[in-house]
């Protein structure tokens, strides 16, 4: 298994739509449950910035990630670019496995 990690930084008037995008139940974990190897999404909020948010994704393996970014190239650039305007930064922290 692995888990996807993204570091970003809310813009403060955005804050509940970031969380409902970004969250468990969120649009991006809707566009990911439709395809095989995905394990769900973990929305965390930092107790000091209540800003800052790390997402992880699980996925069964580096490829059905791939996969799902192939298969789904298109509505994966459109959220992107509609989800933008809710942060003011986004990082990729990493990909990590579960030990």
């Amino acid at each position: 298994m692995i888990q996807i990690v993204w570091e970003f930084l809310a813009r403060a008037d955005a804050v509940p739509e970031f969380e409902n995008a970004y969250g468990p139940r969120g649009e991006w974990a809707r566009l990911f449950e439709r395809f095989p190897g995905y394990g769900g999404t973990v929305l965390l909020r930092d107790t000091a910035d209540r800003r800052r948010f790390l997402t992880i994704d699980r996925w069964e393996s580096r490829r059905d990630f791939l996969e799902m970014h192939a298969g789904a190239a298109e509505e994966y650039a459109r959220l992107d670019a509609r989800f933008s305007a809710l942060t003011e930064s986004e990082h990729d922290v990493g990909v990590f496995e579960a030990l």
